[in-house]
């Protein structure tokens, strides 16, 4: 799929095999995470536009590239997409920042809803929307249609790990969003699990199972 990319840098690969080990620890496992997330935006971040300045350099008056226009908003998939926030922040310290906190509703399946703050000026960046999973992208479709809402156009999508069914829901939904990704896995179980998968990334990253 052209809107698909799947981010193969070797340390990439490694790290994500040391996060899926079932006994990494709380502490590893999170710093690990914020470590492929900068890889993931480097890569993600490949395509921003540039512009010119000029610049003194110790020896001479030159010009020189700088990003052009606003900086990016990085909107983060409560919880668990803090995870990811944090490492993509270490690489864009001036990114403004999102946040989108959304629920399944038992009854329906469908995303609800509970908490979204932006920029006010969301429409004018480029956006980087995060969240570890994409799963069967229920939320990540929920959460691309929100910020769309307020006149983004500009936005990516960031993920850990992808089944197939969440991709091919997410660039149905948003052919126009490219998904970047460190692998895509075999597909989901049951309870909507990725397998082989890493487990919930939410509560490997917080301890909170």
């Amino acid at each position: 799929m052209a809107s698909l990319v799947v981010v193969d840098h070797p340390l990439v690969q490694h790290k994500l095999t040391l996060m899926r080990m079932r006994t990494t620890p709380t502490a590893e496992f999170r710093r690990l995470v914020r470590e492929v997330a900068l890889l993931l935006g480097y890569e993600i971040t490949r395509g921003l536009a540039l512009t010119e300045t000029e610049i003194e350099t110790p020896l001479m008056t030159t010009r020189a590239k700088v990003l052009a226009g606003k900086k990016l908003c990085l909107v983060s998939i409560l919880r668990a997409g803090n995870g990811l926030l944090d490492g993509m922040l270490d690489l864009l310290p001036s990114a403004r920042v999102g946040h989108i906190g959304l629920y399944r509703d038992p009854a329906t399946l469908l995303p609800v809803e509970y908490y979204y703050k932006v920029p006010a000026d969301i429409a004018e960046r480029p956006v980087i929307v995060v969240d570890p999973m994409l799963a069967t992208a229920n939320s990540a479709v929920a959460a691309v249609e929100r910020v769309k809402r307020d006149g983004a156009t500009d936005i990516r999508f960031a993920c850990l790990l992808a089944a197939p069914e969440g991709v091919a829901r997410m660039t149905g939904a948003h052919p126009d969003v490219p998904v970047y990704t460190a692998a895509v896995d075999q597909g989901l179980n049951d309870h909507g699990y990725i397998l082989p998968g890493l487990g919930d990334a939410g509560d490997r990253i917080y301890g909170t199972r």
